[in-house]
């Protein structure tokens, strides 16, 4: 393997674990009474958007790890994954999922997606770069630090610039707005994504 890509690939991992660490901090600030809370993400509560990250976390040892599709998988995941305890559910896919992809050689590995085909590698920044968002949204919901770490946000914006025209098609996140004058690169990535800072 060249070394740029070792580098590559060990920053990508770097980025995936302090996004998924940042999202647990958020998480474990959630109140008592804020689980049902509204959040940025359209008819999502907290406990909606925790649970959506939660199943994002419990598909990559499937995928990463077994080699597993999405089809072999079926319904194992819809629903409400995140039963009398969301806080330790949490925890545990993400942690199962920040081992996945540290095992030797995880990132070098073809996942099937419903997207389709891809590199594990794309994977991981693709799923780095949600749960930073995400960690926004919560943090919003919730009444947390809204500030994300610069080095995340400049990741983010490098990994969803290409396609974020494509998710707003897809649905599952809102069309993009225009940031305000001389806005910020935390912003200006909320804002391609839909988001009114």
């Amino acid at each position: 393997m060249a070394e740029a890509e070792t580098r590559d690939e060990h920053r990508v991992a770097r980025r995936h674990r302090e996004a998924v660490e940042l999202f647990t901090e958020r998480v474990h600030a959630v109140g008592d009474g804020q689980w049902s809370a509204p959040t940025p993400c359209a008819d999502w509560s907290v406990r909606d958007l925790v649970n959506h990250l939660t199943v994002e976390q419990l598909w990559v040892p499937s995928l990463v790890r077994d080699g597993s599709t999405i089809e072999e998988q079926g319904d194992r995941f819809d629903g409400d994954q995140l039963g009398d305890d969301p806080v330790a559910t949490w925890d545990r896919a993400a942690e199962g999922a920040l081992a996945a992809f540290a095992e030797p050689g995880a990132l070098e590995r073809t996942v099937h997606l419903s997207s389709g085909t891809d590199s594990a590698l794309a994977y991981c920044s693709q799923m780095t770069m949600d749960a930073v968002v995400h960690a926004w949204d919560l943090s919003r919901a919730i009444g947390a630090d809204e500030q994300l770490p610069r080095k995340l946000v400049d990741f983010a914006v490098r990994e969803v610039s290409p396609y974020a025209a494509d998710l707003a098609r897809t649905g599952l996140f809102a069309p993009a707005v225009t940031p305000p004058p001389g806005a910020d690169v935390q912003t200006k990535l909320l804002s391609l994504l839909g988001r009114r800072p």
